[in-house]
């Protein structure tokens, strides 16, 4: 039974809802018949259509985490063991046929670097520029105001159309995270001190210490005592971002804890897997200080050019999260 093709708002495909595995009692308008329907994705044909957005509605995506509808027949019931085998079959089915379809659509990673000014912010902003290469900074008011060198290095970022700069806090916490939440307000204003300190333009945080994401229709904690805080800076027009993948560097030696290659190869495990927050974005989170000697910076070059010569990702600023398909 061929329900129709529903045309996607850019570049793609149409996806063919058809409906089987179960017999109907009575055509399109009983529940198990329209149930069966919504649950099956079944072939993907190429259609060339026109791009209307340059975000669309993410309709393949969100087929990733719908769950599966199993339509009822109350005149053949089957048992427990048949519908967990045909959800199992679908949910599979579905996975590849969306994963099939958004391999042909663009991928878009975001390089986002925390704690900055530091020492290190010189060598990611020359970097950037050698590479030509969209990088999203999250920067420390309390830091940018520490020196002369390290103003001149946030002044760096703040001229560079490759660089957009991001809330961070304004003391970082005090590196006294449990603290620091423990007051939701006082946090909050630390935020907006920092908004007005460093005349950051987009209502862009990450906040320090926590993993949390609030933005659109995800929400998103890892540890409660930020929950509030983020809960404060969103209601306030704020977007809250986390990170995907962590690389972490020894700043003073350069030694990395993951090699450059063990990172490149999480980086595509989770865009090849559709496993990121946003299936076809992947946010990667460094630190500034990663980056104040020759070795770390060397590791950094080495990985965006595995990047730029083995895939076809698009860097993106944090600002444009998530591209959705």
């Amino acid at each position: 039974m061929l329900k129709g093709i529903r045309s996607l708002s850019y570049i793609g495909a149409a996806v063919v809802v058809a409906s089987s595995f179960f017999a109907c009692q009575s055509g399109l308008g009983t529940k198990a018949a329209q149930g069966q329907e919504a649950s099956v994705l079944d072939t993907v044909t190429p259609v060339i259509l026109q791009d209307t957005s340059p975000i669309a509605n993410g309709r393949l995506a969100k087929r990733l985490k719908d769950p599966i509808a199993v339509p009822v027949d109350t005149l053949n019931p089957i048992s427990k063991d048949s519908i967990a085998r045909y959800v199992k079959q679908e949910r599979r089915r579905i996975r590849d046929s969306v994963r099939t379809e958004l391999n042909k659509r663009p991928k878009h990673i975001y390089f986002t670097f925390d704690d900055g000014p530091l020492k290190g912010s010189a060598a990611i902003d020359s970097i950037a520029k050698s590479k030509n290469i969209k990088i999203s900074v999250f920067l420390v008011g309390k830091h940018a105001n520490m020196s002369k060198g390290l103003k001149r290095d946030f002044e760096k970022y703040n001229n560079n159309p490759l660089v957009e700069c991001y809330n961070h806090s304004y003391t970082h916490a005090n590196n006294r995270f449990v603290t620091f939440y423990s007051n939701p307000v006082s946090a909050y204003e630390d935020f907006e001190k920092n908004e007005t300190d460093l005349a950051l333009k987009h209502k862009i945080v990450r906040l320090p210490g926590r993993n949390i994401w609030i933005y659109d229709d995800v929400r998103r904690i890892d540890l409660q005592s930020g929950a509030s805080t983020a809960d404060m800076l969103y209601s306030n027009g704020y977007k809250v971002y986390g990170w995907d993948v962590e690389w972490k560097i020894n700043g003073l030696t350069g030694t990395p804890v993951q090699s450059v290659q063990e990172v490149y190869s999480r980086l595509t495990n989770y865009m090849n897997n559709k496993t990121s927050m946003e299936a076809n974005n992947v946010v990667l989170l460094m630190h500034d200080d990663m980056f104040q000697n020759k070795k770390g910076q060397q590791l950094l070059s080495s990985l965006i050019d595995s990047i730029q010569k083995n895939t076809d990702y698009k860097f993106e600023f944090i600002r444009d999260y998530p591209f959705r398909y």
